[in-house]
């Protein structure tokens, strides 16, 4: 079995290219353990987003896609960009982005 290979960055790091096309790269000062949660919440979410899609159902369709607005904002990947963001600024990003996650979970 082959290891996946991470994707290419830019040189400054602030962008991962995949298929030559440039995506904001995760924040990397996020911990490892939030960071795979948060991941974790992104892909239930793009599912639900597909689940919702295929049924028809907009409001689960707008509630599934704030939830992966909301995961990709919280792993620096959408909002304000994590560079330019304080290391407070960004601990508190990702950490209150993983209470949203988790209580909407709770539900």
């Amino acid at each position: 079995m082959n290891a996946r290979q991470p994707p290419e960055r830019t040189p400054d790091g602030h962008f991962v290219v995949v298929d030559g096309r440039r995506w904001r790269a995760t924040d990397p000062s996020l911990p490892e353990e939030s960071a795979a949660r948060l991941r974790r919440h992104l892909m239930a979410a793009r599912r639900a987003v597909r689940t919702a899609t295929g049924a028809g159902d907009p409001e689960a369709e707008r509630s599934a896609r704030a939830r992966v607005r909301c995961a990709k904002i919280a792993l620096g990947e959408r909002g304000a960009p994590w560079w330019e963001q304080s290391e407070e600024e960004r601990r508190r990003r990702w950490q209150e982005g993983l209470a949203r996650l988790d209580a909407d979970t709770a539900d």
